[in-house]
């Protein structure tokens, strides 16, 4: 149980910088920057996902969270989100390194995710052509749901407010899916991956999922054993986002569109590793 609580207090104070800097680029749009430079933020996000999926490679799921958070407040599109979520690696990156893994498949690994990330945004932002709220419309209203009196406060003390607010919750959640993993048992979600049809496919995304760093380190364990395929390391480690899907449905009030990006990532997952196995 210690462990529990300190692998919870670890990712949550992991994750408090990057959720700082947001709110603190979220109040700067709000308060400093003028209608005009506003609309010249919104109008110019095409090149989000090329950017999303560069950035979410990083071996950080603070990323991911960053990403919905700006996401939640329209100020990057749904397609650069999604590049994010399916390029974010997590825990993959340094467990490969440690294990010595052959650094050319580690690369392919690494911009197969981007290459997926930034070519699924971009269709997304193709089709999702549904307009939305401005940016600082859904600012101003994050600003009321926390009742923080941003309008009064200096700039720094109120993004503080957001991200303790916001870190408790993640503390809170990274508590709940700790007990729950150690309940269920991290061999008992191996197993579900050793049945080798294509049922695993559906498993490894449904597991990647899992808000938890725990889903990457038994991914990545079970493909270094040469227990499941590289499609189903792909699978799992595409619907890999780290915390960013738990904050989504905590900052965007639209249920519907989250399940629909959710959908999106899962099936993704799915369709790529199926695709990986049959070419490979």
């Amino acid at each position: 149980m210690l462990d529990i609580i300190m692998d919870a207090l670890l990712d949550t104070v992991k994750l408090l910088p990057y959720l700082l800097i947001t709110f603190l680029v979220l109040e700067f749009i709000e308060h400093k920057l003028s209608h005009k430079n506003q609309k010249l933020l919104s109008n110019n996000r095409k090149f989000g996902p090329f950017f999303g999926g560069i950035l979410g490679a990083f071996p950080q799921c603070g990323f991911s969270a960053m990403a919905s958070n700006l996401f939640s407040n329209r100020v990057i599109t749904i397609g650069t989100l999604i590049a994010v979520f399916l390029s974010t690696s997590d825990e993959m990156l340094p467990i490969m390194l440690g294990e010595k893994v052959d650094i050319l498949l580690l690369l392919k690994i690494v911009g197969f995710k981007v290459l997926i990330g930034i070519t699924i945004g971009y269709i997304i932002d193709l089709v999702y052509r549904k307009k939305t709220e401005k940016a600082e419309e859904h600012i101003h209203h994050m600003c009321e749901e926390d009742h923080c009196s941003c309008d009064h406060e200096n700039i720094i003390i109120s993004s503080i407010k957001h991200t303790l607010k916001i870190g408790l919750f993640v503390l809170i959640a990274n508590l709940v899916i700790g007990f729950v993993i150690e309940k269920i048992g991290e061999d008992n979600l191996s197993k579900i991956l050793l049945s080798k049809n294509i049922l695993t496919y559906f498993a490894c995304s449904l597991i990647g999922l899992i808000p938890n760093c725990a889903s990457s380190v038994i991914m990545t364990e079970l493909y270094l054993s040469k227990f499941i395929t590289i499609g189903n390391l792909m699978s799992g480690l595409l619907t890999g986002s780290g915390l960013g899907i738990l904050l989504l449905f905590r900052t965007n009030k639209n249920i519907k569109e989250n399940i629909a990006i959710l959908s999106i990532i899962y099936l993704v997952g799915v369709l790529v590793g199926i695709l990986v196995d049959i070419v490979l």
